[in-house]
């Protein structure tokens, strides 16, 4: 038998991760693949105008876009980032995520040990 550590995902595939992630309207939509004391890596896709509010993290967070275009804030700090591009957002410093249209994104955060 074989032991995963991600979860909510096929095996030995070729994906595309955006089509793992579904637009909903009015929400942001989340698809966990895996979650744990090290690492936390998580799908979004936000509606048109979503967004999540600023918090901070334990681990330091890293979002990489998959489509649309957002407004990344960390700390006093704005980004417009496009598809493809990545930011990392380090650890107990606010950060927030506002969507401009449809908008998805791969996070993934690391935690301390």
């Amino acid at each position: 038998m074989e032991t995963h550590y991600l979860k909510n995902i096929e095996f030995k595939s070729a994906l595309e991760l955006p089509a793992l992630v579904e637009y909903q309207q009015g929400q942001v939509v989340s698809r966990t693949l895996a979650q744990n004391k090290a690492v936390s890596i998580t799908l979004f896709a936000f509606d048109e105008n979503e967004e999540i509010s600023s918090h901070s993290s334990d681990g330091d967070a890293m979002v990489t876009v998959l489509e649309g275009t957002a407004h990344i804030t960390v700390g006093d700090q704005e980004f417009s980032l496009a598809e493809g591009k990545t930011i990392v957002m380090p650890a107990g410093i606010p950060h927030a995520v506002a969507a401009d249209g449809k908008f998805k994104m791969l996070l993934t955060v690391v935690f301390p040990q």
